[in-house]
């Protein structure tokens, strides 16, 4: 589901839940093909294990899929402090300023242990189905607790 404003309003995101996220980049720029930049988006979910416990992650050219389980702070503010820190550390490396994210997010709260592991198993394929290599370990940007 594609996060706004309005759709979010009367939802509410669960402690302890798991949910997969997907956040695009600024107009869809390949901004993850610089190493570099990868490096950066991909660090920065370290920062965010006290905030959450992430269960896999893929990072594409122009976008993201992150995998977790919410812990105390709501979804929304997960999402805003990983593109802020994104953000401003992209920006000050590249001496640049100015948008890295699009606005809102898309999520699916999973419901079963077998929507986990699919979902993990889908996220962790992607860059096979974009062509981005042949097999999932020659990709550099992605892990999962489950390999």
């Amino acid at each position: 589901m594609y996060s706004s404003k309005k759709l979010l309003t009367g939802r509410y995101t669960s402690k302890s839940h798991f949910y997969s996220i997907t956040i695009c980049t600024n107009q869809r720029a390949l901004l993850f093909k610089s190493f570099e930049n990868a490096c950066i988006a991909a660090r920065s979910l370290l920062y965010m294990q006290n905030k959450v416990n992430t269960v896999c992650y893929t990072l594409m050219p122009d976008h993201l899929h992150w995998l977790f389980q919410l812990n105390d702070l709501p979804l929304a503010e997960v999402i805003k402090q990983y593109k802020s820190i994104t953000t401003v550390k992209i920006n000050k490396f590249n001496c640049s300023s100015g948008k890295v994210w699009q606005q809102g997010y898309f999520e699916h709260q999973l419901r079963s242990e077998e929507d986990l592991i699919n979902q993990a198993r889908y996220i962790v394929a992607n860059p096979l189905r974009a062509s981005l290599a042949n097999e999932v370990g020659e990709y550099p940007f992605w892990d999962c607790v489950y390999l």
